[in-house]
């Protein structure tokens, strides 16, 4: 996936984020750090004629289905693409997001062994 394509799906994943329960709260609190990543990076670069990204990013919160366009249109000439904390930010999002559609949650196998996670799964160790 591209990071234009990982932005669009990162924005509508945040903004569709339900209010229930934890694998939701864990989508909304990545997107919030999306926001704020972007906010820290672009800050407030507006001119008379053009409104900046963050700008765009108070318009997308007030409306996502009317502004995603020129949002995704000022993260991709800005080069957000090729920032790499933006993109993996945004590519948490999808993950997550992927997470609490299928009904998991975020887990966290750092220095583990021997563990597989999935449904139906079959699994051989030998240490």
């Amino acid at each position: 996936m591209d990071a234009v394509a990982m932005f669009t799906a990162a924005l509508a994943a945040g903004a569709a984020a339900g209010t229930t329960d934890a694998a939701a709260a864990a989508v909304r609190d990545a997107y919030n750090a999306l926001l704020a990543a972007v906010r820290r990076r672009f800050g407030r670069e507006s001119n008379a004629t053009e409104p900046g990204t963050a700008e765009l990013l108070d318009a997308y919160e007030a409306d996502p289905d009317g502004s995603r366009d020129r949002l995704v249109a000022a993260l991709t000439a800005a080069g957000a693409g090729q920032d790499d904390e933006l993109v993996a930010a945004a590519r948490w999002v999808v993950v997550l997001a992927g997470q609490a559609a299928a009904g998991g949650s975020p887990v966290d196998l750092r220095r583990s062994k021997g563990v597989q996670v999935g449904n139906g799964n079959v699994q051989i160790n030998r240490f």
